[in-house]
Order: structure tokens, then sequence, then C-alpha cells
């Protein structure tokens, strides 16, 4: 990196090193969604190779996935969908019309070989990397992770399992709240949806809003019921510059630290500071032809203007003030957490009253602000709250482990809508 001071340092408040776990498994660059698709898991191997010729993989535990089994997919999606990606085929798929509609499968998420293997992986990374986040490791990363779109039964967005879902879902399991960031350029639809009617989980998306995928995300949509104002969304225009974005990301990431007190944030993982200078590896030529890390801001036009954000400020911070701090949960049973075939080696217990972060972090080409900076304000609000052991407390539209997983059900089970 630059002379920015853009890096956070790669210790932990009590000056131990930071654990870092990162899932990665070799195959996952193989799948291919069709010719001409925007959706290219090759750049996960990309990534990887990046970290590799820098020099970062020494400095994390990496870890394949296991592969998510069904029971852990259907902790939040129908049997049914899970069904259907299972079984369909390229070859298969003529045969299957109705179900294609139905689960919203087609142009946009198309059916290609090893669909399902693909959803398992993706989703086994980030189920996996809660699970060690939830037995001692501070951040884990899964770059193959984020398919924010996904619905409990249908696909979107290029998305078919919602992994953030189910590993903030292995997350509740030790932890009180869970605090999910989303500035990725498209609204985080899936995930919020599925967290809509619980305190349990804050929901927070700053991206292109107006005539623009998916469609939602308007600052009027707050949550519902037991979850009001635990949804918070930031709706930009195009062109937004680091400053107008950190003037909305500083004073709402800092108040929602504030009422939810949390005990550490998955920032910047390494603390590394790395060249800009691109290091000479098997994919350099993509990069050109400038072969640096960091995209040169473009000179779109900022539409945002400063009325705009300081309304939709004045707005969220309204709703934050609302909240009552710390929500708490009651005294019960916590679920089993969900089990590998190999033996977990991190037996510390975490601090129970820690809320993790998760922010998936995509390429965001109308957007041009770097967070880092503002991570570090936000770190000055951290208040640990205190242990206790707690309930799922699930929203009526997340599953339970169920005792015969691999059993279809006759007829699925509705989605719950928002009003």
């Amino acid at each position: 990196m630059d002379g920015g001071g853009n890096s956070l340092a790669s210790v932990c408040p009590d000056g131990s090193k930071r654990k870092v776990c990162y899932f990665y498994d070799p195959e996952v660059g193989n799948y291919y969604y069709g010719q001409g698709h925007p959706m290219k898991p090759h750049r996960i191997r990309m990534t990887h190779a990046l970290l590799a010729h820098y020099g970062l993989l020494h400095s994390m535990q990496v870890y394949k996935p296991n592969p998510a089994r069904d029971r852990d997919l259907c902790r939040f999606h129908s049997d049914d969908y899970i069904g259907f990606l299972r079984s369909v085929t390229p070859e298969t798929q003529q045969d299957q019309i109705r179900a294609l509609k139905r689960f919203n499968v087609g142009e946009d998420c198309p059916v290609f070989d090893g669909l399902y293997s693909f959803c398992q992986t993706y989703a086994g990374g980030s189920v996996g990397g809660a699970v060690k986040l939830n037995h001692g490791h501070d951040i884990a990363i899964n770059w193959a992770g984020g398919l924010h779109h996904a619905k409990k039964c249908e696909a979107s967005g290029f998305c078919y399992v919602n992994d953030i879902v189910l590993a903030i879902l292995e997350l509740l399991k030790r932890h009180e709240r869970v605090l999910y960031v989303d500035i990725d350029i498209h609204h985080g639809d899936g995930v919020e949806e599925a967290f809509y009617t619980t305190d349990r989980v804050m929901t927070v998306s700053f991206h292109k809003f107006g005539d623009y995928f998916p469609g939602t995300g308007d600052i009027r949509d707050i949550g519902y019921g037991k979850g009001k104002y635990y949804s918070l969304n930031v709706p930009l225009d195009d062109g937004i510059d680091d400053e107008s974005y950190q003037s909305l990301f500083k004073p709402i990431i800092g108040k929602v630290m504030e009422v939810f007190r949390p005990g550490a944030v998955t920032a910047v993982a390494l603390g590394a500071e790395l060249e800009d200078k691109m290091p000479q590896h098997e994919y350099y030529e993509y990069f050109g032809p400038d072969y640096t890390l960091h995209v040169a801001p473009s000179n779109m036009e900022n539409k945002n203007t400063r009325q705009q954000l300081d309304d939709i400020r004045s707005k969220l911070l309204d709703n934050l003030s609302k909240l009552r701090h710390a929500p708490s949960v009651q005294f019960q049973e916590r679920p089993p957490d969900t089990e590998f075939p190999e033996p977990d080696e991190d037996q510390e217990d975490p601090d129970e009253g820690m809320i993790q972060i998760l922010i998936w972090k995509w390429m965001i080409p109308s957007f041009r602000g770097d967070i880092t900076e503002a991570l570090k304000v936000a770190m000055e609000h951290f208040k640990p709250s205190e242990p206790s052991s707690m309930a799922i407390d699930e929203p009526a539209n997340i599953k339970l482990e169920q005792e015969n997983p691999n059993k279809l059900p006759e007829s699925s089970v509705s989605m719950f809508q928002k009003p």
C-alpha cells in the first residue's frame, strides 16, 4: 500500500497477534457460468495468486473448505429448493421448466456443470469461517463467498445459496448480536430480508439506488416488528468520492458501534503494507496496462449532492437514536456448533459478548471510497458488552436443524415477505 496510512495494526487490543484464517479451494476457479456471463469464479483464483505472490499466505492459516451439506444449507433455504439445485444439470434442465421458473434459475442464474458443488464449496468456506471465529480466530476470509442476493426459495443476481446468512446463523450460536456491513454496489437484499424481523442481527448496506438491480434498499426500509430500525440502508447515486463516502460511513458506523458496543472488528486482516506495483505472477497480464494493485479514481461526475448526503445521514442517525443499546437475549441452552470431518484444533473460548462484523468487499466500479480509514474511527467507539449465554431466537424464516435433513418435504416452506 502507498503511504496513505490505510492499514490497521495486525494485533488485537490486548497486544496479541490477530489469528487469521483463509478458506480457499483450488478447484473453485474451474466453475463457469457460461460465455459472456459477468460472474467469473476464475477471479477467485486470481485473487489467491496475488495473496501468494505478495507473500501473505504465510501469515494466515489456510484451509480448504469442507463442502456444506444439505442440512447445513437447509438451515436457511427450503428443502425443495436445495433438492432442485442438487439434481438439476445442463442436460436435464429442459425437463424441469416449471421448477426453473419457480426457483428463478435461468439467464442471470444459469444451470452450469457442477452448480451444486460450487454452492457447497463457497457456502462451506463461509460456515467454516464462522466456526473458526466462534473458536478463537479473530478474522475469517472467504473470497468465494458473499453471494448476498440469494433468497430462501430462489436464486437471484448470480447467487444461488446465501452463504452470508448461513455464516451469521452459525455466529449467533455463540454471540448475542451480529453486525453485517455490505459495501457492494448492489443492495444486500437477501441478507436484509432473512433478518428483517429480528434484533439479533443488524444489516447495514451502502449501495447504488434507483433504476438499478435489485431495486430494493430504500432508506425507508428499516426492519419490521422486533427488527424495526435494525435494517439500515444508505442509498447512493453514481460517482460518490472518498470524502462524500466517509461523510456518511464514519458517523453512521460510529453510531452503530456505540449502540451495539462491539468488542472487535474483523477489519484489515494482516496489517501488511503492500507495494502498489504488482509482482509478476501467472495472471499478471490481466492487470495491464498499469499493473498496479490500486485502481485510480475515475472522472465520473459525483451525482450525490451535499444536501442529499446530509439528509441521508440525518435520517439514519435519527433512526439509530431510537434503538435501545445492545439488546440482550434470554438464557437458554446453546445449539451445537456445525461439525466438520476433521477435528478443530482451536479450543479457546471467545468473549461471549463480542460482536463479529462481516464485511464482504466486492469491486465497486461506480464508488471510489476506501473505508479503511473510516474503520479506524469506528474502532474508537468499541466497548465490550457483558458475557452471557443466549438463545438463537431466529427469525421465522430461518430453519432450525432437522432430524432428517435428507428427506424432502411435500411442499415448500413459504418465504417471508416484507410488509
